[in-house]
């Protein structure tokens, strides 16, 4: 059973996606989920790689139930509704990713995502009728959950190295809005044009853009121009926090030098943040 909180956080979050245009910001802890909390931002989103990438794992080598226990933990950890990367839904079969999607929104979440990718370099891509099953399935376990989760559609045409990837994402973002996706996305994307024509195929229904090392250059105010609703970063924090920490320990290991260390946060400030939770 839904618990108020629950509900409340999903309907904020479903909110969000109604006018305008927002940033989902993507914490890998609970200390930087109450950070960006304080910061003021609306809403967060849990980033699979950043959590791989603290636990000593690739991208995809969390198994479900602990990826399922890192989500709640995030849940739990702020007041902010929360959005669950939630990979392919941990299974290839339609009923088995319902089961899944089950498990991920009893965590609290407010939304969650689910993606096209198998993870198999012969087959980059779920066949597209079993791709448009498993949005459906996922839909129907939001529903029988009468949780109001949202559910994003996710195709991974340019992450893949699909030869077409914008016809093959908007074929398929297009269906997915069709079979109940809330929200559309296509991590990867960079050309303005190509975006455009995105949010304009799946319109009325949102998009989400990813922002991240590679696409930099983006906006919030250009990327709201073109009609996007929701810009998540990925990894792009956990990056940006492995940067400065590999070339900080290079440094020492190779110059025997601790000057990078001069930019570090200051402890007192996150001794202030963290013993005010």
């Amino acid at each position: 059973m839904n618990s108020p909180q629950h509900e409340s956080a999903a309907a904020k979050f479903r909110s969000l996606h109604q006018s305008g245009c927002f940033v989902l910001p993507n914490p890998w802890d609970i200390g930087t989920a109450i950070y960006l909390e304080r910061l003021g931002f609306q809403a967060l989103a849990t980033t699979s790689a950043g959590f791989a990438f603290s636990r000593g794992k690739p991208d995809g080598g969390v198994p479900r139930d602990e990826m399922l226990a890192h989500i709640r933990e995030i849940v739990e950890a702020t007041a902010l509704p929360v959005n669950a990367d939630f990979h392919a839904g941990y299974a290839d079969e339609p009923e088995d990713v319902a089961a899944n999607v089950q498990l991920c929104v009893e965590t609290g979440v407010a939304g969650l995502s689910v993606e096209d990718s198998t993870g198999r370099s012969d087959c980059p891509l779920y066949e597209r009728k079993l791709a448009i099953e498993r949005i459906r399935a996922a839909r129907s376990a939001i529903e029988t959950s009468k949780s109001g989760v949202i559910l994003t559609g996710r195709c991974e045409a340019w992450l893949v190295g699909d030869p077409d990837p914008l016809h093959t994402a908007i074929d398929r973002l297009t269906a997915y809005a069709e079979s109940g996706a809330d929200c559309l996305y296509a991590p990867a994307v960079t050309d303005p044009n190509e975006i455009a024509q995105i949010v304009n195929a799946v319109a009325p229904k949102p998009v989400n853009v990813l922002v991240s090392g590679f696409n930099h250059q983006l906006t919030l105010s250009g990327l709201a121009d073109l009609g996007v609703r929701r810009i998540s970063v990925g990894s792009g924090l956990a990056l940006a926090a492995w940067g400065a920490f590999l070339r900080a320990a290079q440094d020492i290991k190779a110059n025997g030098a601790f000057t990078l260390l001069a930019d570090n946060a200051p402890s007192a400030e996150l001794n202030d943040l963290f013993r005010r939770t």
